[in-house]
């Protein structure tokens, strides 16, 4: 009985990270493509939506503590909750990383048009990449696709380094632009950080599965 108990218990935050992820994933879209279509309403849902998000992720959190003082699961259930008690708040913090991103796409939205060479649609599509297959090793439990997140995060690193420098180069020749460059600068830095919790979630993943702390050993991942 206890165990079935457990068992609707850990369907239910499978659930709930399931709905987390999915609303996350879609504002990370929205957000970047709001900048890219200068589209200020569109930004302006990402930031409304976040108080869901947050709501989400406290409700998880909850959900994980009851299992834990009620059932006291051991092994690879014990790992699988401390897990997405981790992943639930890298979860959010993607969301946060969400707004940052609208906020700046209302500035560039509502000052006169700043023509954009760099590509954000390459990042943003390598970013979600991470972030859909870290989730995806979650639900399977998956460990080699949690593997192959670690080797996508250098691609991430170097386009911002791109981005960096493009700014640069920018500012020399329209200094008159050059709070605009400064967002655009500031919106690579959040893809960069997402793909940087999309790597700890598949860390994470790695833990519960195999039962090996990998973080902070960039040689045993990827």
């Amino acid at each position: 009985m206890i165990s079935r108990h457990l068992d609707r218990s850990m369907d239910k935050i499978k659930k709930m990270i399931l709905e987390l992820s999915a609303t996350v994933e879609q504002n990370v879209q929205m957000a970047v493509q709001a900048v890219s279509e200068r589209n200020s309403q569109m930004a302006q849902q990402v930031i409304d939506s976040d108080n869901d998000i947050d709501k989400l992720e406290v409700d998880i959190e909850e959900e994980c503590l009851h299992i834990l003082a009620l059932h006291q699961p051991v092994a690879i259930d014990l790992r699988f909750v401390v897990s997405v008690l981790k992943i639930n708040n890298d979860l959010e913090r993607v969301g946060d990383e969400s707004v940052n991103i609208a906020e700046r796409a209302q500035y560039l939205a509502s000052n006169p048009v700043l023509e954009i060479p760099f590509d954000f649609t390459i990042m943003l599509a390598k970013t979600k990449q991470m972030l859909q297959r870290s989730l995806d090793s979650l639900m399977n439990m998956d460990a080699e696709l949690a593997h192959q997140v670690g080797t996508q995060d250098d691609e991430i690193d170097e386009l911002n380094r791109q981005m960096y420098a493009y700014v640069q180069e920018s500012i020399r020749a329209q200094p008159e632009h050059v709070v605009a460059l400064i967002h655009l600068l500031s919106v690579s830095r959040h893809l960069e950080r997402i793909a940087d919790y999309a790597t700890n979630i598949a860390e994470d993943v790695v833990y519960m599965i195999e039962g090996e702390i990998i973080r902070h050993k960039p040689e045993n991942f990827g």
